[in-house]
C-alpha cells in the first residue's frame, strides 16, 4: 500500500484530506500501520531512560500517531456523513481494535509513571499535563492489573454493543420510513416536499432522529400523523435490549474506576463536577416546564375541537400560532434560500462581528458532490483556516447536525484548522433549497461551533478549539443562533427567492412575537430526554432492568416530566447521543445542552448591552473564550468574558418560565 494517501501528510491547501484518493481500502491498512507506529513511539517514550521531562514525555505524546491521527480523523467523519455498507463493515471491525489501542496506551505503567513525574512552570503546559493526568487516571492507570484486564473487557464489549446500537438505528431512518401510495395522504406537504420523497410510484418519507417529525406540523390527515408518529417512536426495537446492556456496563466499568455511578464518572471532569449540581439545575426547570406545557396543550385540544394526541400537537401548535400571531411558519419559507442564508447570513454575521471573510474554494474536493469547500480569511487578510459544509440529508448520513475538524489548530504542528459543519437539510428533487426557521437556526449555531475551531489560537491539539468540557462546548454555537434574527442580518440573508424582496417587516414581527410560544414543548420534550439519559446512567453497578421500556417510563414519572402528550425528544431506541458511543458520547451529558444555555442567555444579554453586532464585541468574544479552547480553565475564560459568574434568570426568562 506505497501509495496510501494516509501514510503520508496531505499537500493539498491546509492538509486537507484528499478525499479524491481516498479510498475504502485504504482505512485498514492505515489504521493497521497507524497503530503500531504509536505504540512503537509510547514504547519509546515511555522507555527513555532520561529524566522524564514535558518536552520527551508529553509533547512526545502529542506529537505521536500521526498516520493513525489522519486517517481516524478522516474515517470518523465518512462514517458519520457517507456510511456505505463498506463503511460500516470497517467500523465494525476497526472500532474494538481502537478501543484496544487506547487501553494500551493509556494503562501503559511506566508510560503513566514517567507522566507523574513531569514538572513544568509554563502554565499553558501545566494545564495540558494536568489534562493528561487526569485522562490517564479515569482511563484506569490507578487500576490493579487484574482490575485494568477486566476495564479492557468492558471498554472493547462496550465499543461492539454501541456500534450496533448506532448502525441499527442508521438503518431504520429508512427502513422504518413512512411509505405512502395514495399521495393524498401527504396533503399538506408542499408540492416541492412531495417530489423529493417519490420513489417509483410511491412516497418515502425517512425518519429523522429525533421524536417529532417536521412533517408532523403539516400533514392535515390525522391518520397520517399517526402512523408517522409512530414509525418514529417504535423504531429500532432490538436497541431498547442493547440500551439496558449498555447502561450496565457502564455502571460496571464506573464502579471499577471508583465512581458510584457512571453519571457520576461522566460529570466529574466537566464544569458542572456533580450529579447533585446538575440535578438541581434540571430540578428547577422541570415544575415550570410541565406547568407551560399543560396550558399549551389546552389551547391545542381547544384549538382543534377535540381532546389531542401526541401526534396533533405539531399540527395545531402551527394552527394556533396562526390563530393568535397571526403567524405560519411556512410563509417564511420562500424567503430562506440555503445559499443565501449561508453567504448573506452565516458569512455575514461572522464578516460583521469579527472581520472574517470567505472565498469559494471550488478546486478543493469532499467526499461527496453535495460538499462545499471555503477558505475563511483574517480581517487583515491574514488565512485563517478552511471551512468545509455538507448540508443535505441522504440515507448514508446519520441524522442530525454537527460540527467536527478535519485538522485541528495547533502551533506545535503549525497547522491551521479545517472544521465541516453537517446538516441534514431533503434536498429538493428540483428547484431552490427552502429552509424552515429552525433550519436557519441549526445553520448558525452549527457555525458558532465552527468559529469556535476557526479561532484556536494555541499550543497543542490536545486542547484545540472545541476541545473543551461537554457541558460547555454547546455554548459558543447557541451565542451564535442569536444573529440569525438580529435585525441587520435578517435583512441581509431573508429575501424572497423569486423576487428578490425582503421578507416583510410584519412577518418578522410576528415571529417574533410567537417565538416564545410552545416553549413548554420545547422544554419539557428536552427536559425529558436529559431526564431519561440521566436515569439510565444513575444505575447502581448490579442493578438489574428487565423491560427497558417500563424502565423508561417508570424514570419520566419519577422526575415528574412523564407527559403524554409531549414525549421525550428521544425515546431510549433511537437515543443516539448517549447510545452510539460506548465509553463516551453524550452518555449522562445531555443535560450539557441546557446547562449551556445558562452560559449563553447570559452572553446574549450582555452581547444587547454591548451594541450587539459590532467588531469590539466580537473581538472580545474571540480573544477572552474563543480563541482559548481547551487550554484553560473554561469557567475562567467565561468570567473573562463576562465579568462575573452565570446567573440561571436570563434562561428563565428566555424560556417563558419565570412565571
Amino acid at each position: 500500500m506505497a501509495e496510501n494517501p494516509f501514510f503520508s501528510p496531505s499537500t493539498l491547501p491546509y492538509k486537507l484530506p484528499d478525499f479524491a484518493e481516498i479510498r475504502e481500502e485504504h482505512y485498514l491498512p492505515a489504521f493497521e500501520r497507524g497503530m503500531t507506529d504509536q505504540l512503537r513511539e509510547v514504547e519509546a517514550i515511555a522507555g527513555d531512560p532520561g529524566p522524564a521531562t514535558f518536552a520527551n514525555t508529553v509533547e512526545a505524546l502529542e506529537r505521536s500517531g500521526q498516520i493513525l491521527k489522519r486517517t481516524a480523523t478522516v474515517f470518523m467523519s465518512i462514517a458519520s456523513s457517507d456510511a456505505t455498507d463498506g463503511i460500516r463493515e470497517i467500523e465494525t471491525e476497526i472500532l474494538p481494535k481502537l478501543t484496544k489501542h487506547g487501553d494500551a496506551i493509556h494503562l501503559n505503567r511506566a508510560l503513566y509513571e514517567r507522566i507523574k513525574q513531569v514538572a513544568t512552570e509554563d502554565p499553558e503546559e501545566a494545564w495540558l499535563l494536568e489534562k493528561y493526568r487526569v485522562d490517564f487516571v479515569r482511563a484506569g492507570a490507578d487500576l490493579s492489573e487484574a482490575d485494568q484486564e477486566r476495564l479492557k473487557e468492558l471498554n472493547e464489549e462496550l465499543t461492539k454493543v454501541a456500534t450496533t446500537f448506532s448502525q441499527n438505528l442508521l438503518r431504520a431512518s429508512t427502513g422504518s420510513a413512512l411509505v405512502v401510495e395514495d399521495v393524498k395522504e401527504l396533503d399538506g406537504l408542499s408540492e416541492s416536499a412531495i417530489k423529493a420523497i417519490e420513489k417509483d410510484g410511491t412516497y418515502v418519507l425517512p425518519l429523522l432522529n429525533f421524536t417529532n417529525q417536521p412533517a408532523l406540523a403539516e400533514l392535515t390527515d390525522r391518520q397520517t400523523r399517526r402512523k408517522l408518529y409512530e414509525l418514529s417512536v417504535n423504531r429500532a426495537p432490538e436497541n431498547f435490549d442493547l440500551a439496558v446492556k449498555l447502561a450496565t456496563l457502564r455502571a460496571e466499568r464506573a464502579a471499577l474506576l471508583g465512581y458510584p455511578t457512571h453519571a457520576a464518572y461522566s460529570v466529574a471532569d466537566q464544569t458542572a463536577k456533580t450529579t447533585d449540581a446538575v440535578e438541581e439545575m434540571l430540578g428547577k426547570l422541570v415544575g415550570p416546564a410541565v406547568a407551560n406545557a399543560r396550558r399549551e396543550a389546552e389551547l391545542l385540544s381547544e384549538q382543534a375541537g377535540f381532546p389531542i394526541e401526541a401526534w396533533d400537537w405539531s399540527f395545531y401548535a402551527e394552527k394556533v400560532r396562526k390563530a393568535r400571531y397571526d403567524f405560519d411558519g411556512a410563509e417564511l419559507r420562500p424567503y430562506f434560500e440555503l445559499d443565501r442564508v449561508l453567504r448573506d447570513g452565516v458569512f455575514h454575521a461572522a464578516g460583521e462581528l469579527y472581520g472574517i471573510t470567505f472565498a469559494d474554494r471550488d478546486d478543493l474536493a469532499g467526499y461527496h458532490p453535495d460538499v462545499r469547500v471555503f477558505e475563511v480569511f483574517n480581517a487583515d487578510g491574514s488565512q485563517l483556516g478552511l471551512f468545509v459544509f455538507d448540508p443535505y440529508a441522504r440515507p448514508t448520513k446519520r441524522g442530525g447536525a454537527w460540527m467536527n475538524n478535519l485538522v485541528d489548530q495547533s502551533h506545535l504542528f503549525g497547522e491551521l484548522p479545517v472544521v465541516m459543519n453537517n446538516l441534514n437539510v431533503t434536498k429538493p428533487a428540483e428547484g431552490p433549497t427552502l429552509l424552515t426557521f429552525d433550519e436557519v437556526n441549526t445553520a448558525f449555531h452549527e457555525f458558532g461551533h465552527a468559529l469556535h475551531g476557526l479561532f484556536s489560537d494555541v499550543r497543542f491539539p490536545r486542547v484545540s478549539g472545541t476541545e473543551v468540557p461537554r457541558d460547555f462546548v454547546e455554548y459558543p454555537s447557541q451565542v451564535n443562533e442569536m444573529w440569525a434574527t438580529w435585525p441587520s442580518v435578517l435583512a441581509n440573508f431573508a429575501r424572497h427567492h423569486e423576487t428578490g424582496e425582503p421578507v416583510p417587516a410584519e412577518l418578522l414581527e410576528k415571529m417574533k412575537a410567537a417565538e416564545k410560544f410552545n416553549q413548554g414543548f420545547a422544554t419539557v420534550e428536552y427536559l425529558a430526554a436529559a431526564l431519561l439519559d440521566w436515569a439510565w446512567h444513575k444505575l447502581a453497578p448490579g442493578e438489574t432492568v428487565e423491560d427497558a421500556e417500563a424502565f423508561e417510563a417508570a424514570a419520566l414519572e419519577r422526575a415528574g416530566i412523564a407527559f403524554d402528550l409531549v414525549r421525550t425528544r428521544y425515546r431510549t431506541n433511537y437515543f443516539a447521543h448517549i447510545f452510539s458511543s460506548g465509553t463516551g458520547g453524550y452518555s449522562a451529558g445531555y443535560y450539557s445542552y441546557i446547562w449551556s444555555e445558562v452560559l449563553d442567555a447570559e452572553s446574549v444579554e450582555w452581547f444587547k448591552e454591548n451594541d450587539g453586532l459590532k467588531r469590539g464585541n466580537g473581538d472580545h468574544f474571540r480573544s477572552a473564550l474563543l480563541s482559548v479552547g481547551g487550554s484553560m480553565d473554561v469557567m475562567a475564560a467565561f468570567r473573562n468574558f463576562r465579568g462575573r459568574d452565570p446567573r440561571i434568570e436570563p434562561l428563565l426568562e428566555r424560556r417563558g418560565l419565570l412565571t
